[in-house]
């Protein structure tokens, strides 16, 4: 799924078609204030939205912790995680994502929705986590490209740069086919699913 599904950019020999008429892709939120209302999003790096029943069991696992959390969305490609976020009630989302029609089309989304709780970021999501510059947030997601180490690369930021609360949570998505990467210490399995060529988890971060 990848820069992905969630609208994000997903691996697969058939990628998503755009469509025919508009070169987009559409996404569905499925829950909350929002609900049933279809954005569009551009057909720009293999983008697609994480499947509707992947998001429902994530904000299942998610529904008491979402109320009023401040949620970071790492490649965010068509903002199905941290719009749904939003709609499901969380307090703020920043949407990170490098491609600049994708930025401007989730800013976009965002005034459509009549949403003044989203913040888009058009940077690569290595170089934002670089420096914290702000207080670490609630919940990350993060959805990255496939079979490019991403995670590897990337889980070391997030605990060296303290990007998640104590007592915060992590989603994670990566292919079905190989091992998890070693996490940081304080993290803790909460839970886990596959679903085809995508194992999707959700971890718990400790408080101390």
């Amino acid at each position: 799924m990848a820069q992905r599904r969630t609208a994000r950019r997903k691996p697969g020999p058939q990628p998503r078609k755009p469509d025919a008429q508009s070169g987009s892709g559409e996404l569905r939120i499925i829950g909350g204030d929002w609900r049933s209302r279809k954005l569009r999003f551009p057909d720009a790096g293999g983008v697609r939205p994480t499947p509707a029943r992947t998001r429902e069991t994530l904000f299942n696992w998610l529904n008491y912790h979402l109320a009023g959390a401040d949620c970071l969305d790492l490649f965010a490609g068509s903002g199905a995680l941290g719009l749904e976020a939003l709609s499901r009630g969380a307090g703020a989302t920043t949407l990170v994502d490098h491609t600049p029609v994708l930025a401007r089309a989730l800013r976009d989304n965002l005034r459509l929705l009549k949403s003044d709780k989203g913040e888009v970021i058009c940077q690569t999501v290595e170089t934002y986590l670089a420096h914290r510059q702000r207080p670490p947030f609630d919940i990350v997601f993060m959805d990255p490209p496939f079979r490019q180490g991403w995670l590897e690369r990337l889980f070391p930021l997030l605990e060296s740069q303290q990007w998640v609360k104590p007592g915060g949570w992590v989603y994670v998505e990566y292919e079905s086919e190989l091992a998890m990467p070693a996490v940081p210490g304080g993290w803790q399995l909460h839970r886990q699913k596959t679903a085809g060529q995508v194992t999707y988890c959700l971890f718990r971060v400790s408080g101390e």
